[in-house]
């Protein structure tokens, strides 16, 4: 059988080991890392990647998508695509910082326990993402809102950017997502107070609801963070925490090595899909969260 090649994208100076360790354990023969890759030289890499192996060998080749940035991720995935001359093709996958697989996971797992400890789906709930700026709550965010959810986005530096972010989600994706001024405790105190679900997917190590934040959130269902390093970003969510009752008293948490599990499955058996798949496939958060809420179960 022709060996499977994965050429990995970045923009940044160093391709992320873990993603690196993913492939690699998922089976691909060769894997090529290029750094400092900008969107306006995805299509001649692409080009000269397919135009090296028969049409017949591209379900052999692959693209990984990788960087800090969700909207150049999926720029460079438009890019990609648009650079195919059929049928001449390769897959790509997309997962940059491996928080693609990260969102999805999130909002899969936050799913599966809202559905058992309530009866209830995302579909009209008002769902609270913090670290508002960053790829996990980006991709979150949209899969909230394609579940019928109303996402609101919270900017820790203020509203401006996170509005920017939900405009082009708008335009990307036509989801309607909520941006909110989280600068201050007060504010964030506010914007919890008619939450049903919290998801923080801010810095490591950066606590963003106390305890004492948490007793004003009187319609809070589930709560979950993906940062295992301490201090938790929502205090008294454990790390391995999979629907446990939370402190305050009200909803349950969901803790980062749940989400973790269903990520890391999830990265892995897209991989997986790549390797076994008899036609070229693109792959980005939708096609993760498919597949998280099938592990999750």
């Amino acid at each position: 059988m022709t060996r499977s090649i994965l050429h990995m994208l970045t923009p940044l100076k160093h391709m992320s080991p873990f993603d690196v360790n993913m492939a690699a354990d998922a089976g691909f023969d060769v894997i090529v890392p290029y750094t400092g890759v900008m969107v306006s030289e995805v299509a001649s890499l692409v080009q000269d990647a397919i135009f090296s192996r028969a049409p017949q060998h591209g379900v052999r080749t692959g693209l990984f998508i990788a960087g800090k940035n969700a909207e150049m991720a999926l720029d460079m995935v438009d890019v990609a695509r648009n650079a195919f001359v059929p049928p001449f093709q390769l897959h790509v996958f997309a997962d940059p910082a491996g928080s693609f697989t990260t969102g999805a996971a999130m909002v899969a797992v936050v799913s599966k326990v809202l559905r058992e400890k309530t009866g209830q789906d995302l579909a009209g709930r008002r769902v609270v993402l913090f670290g508002g700026t960053g790829v996990v709550a980006y991709c979150a965010a949209v899969l909230v809102a394609q579940q019928g959810g109303h996402p609101v986005l919270v900017g820790y530096d203020g509203r401006e950017r996170v509005a920017r972010i939900a405009s082009s989600m708008k335009e990307r994706f036509d989801v309607e997502v909520e941006a909110v001024d989280g600068s201050t405790a007060d504010l964030r105190r506010e914007v919890s107070r008619e939450a049903d679900i919290i998801l923080s997917a801010a810095a490591a190590g950066v606590q963003v609801l106390t305890e004492d934040d948490l007793t004003v959130a009187n319609r809070l269902l589930v709560a979950a963070d993906v940062n295992a390093v301490p201090p938790a970003g929502i205090a008294g969510v454990d790390v391995q925490a999979a629907g446990e009752p939370l402190p305050s008293g009200r909803g349950v948490g969901v803790g980062a090595l749940a989400i973790g599990n269903v990520k890391y499955q999830t990265e892995a058996g897209l991989f997986r899909r790549m390797l076994e798949a008899d036609q070229p496939l693109v792959l980005d958060f939708r096609d993760a969260y498919e597949l998280a809420v099938r592990i999750a179960g």
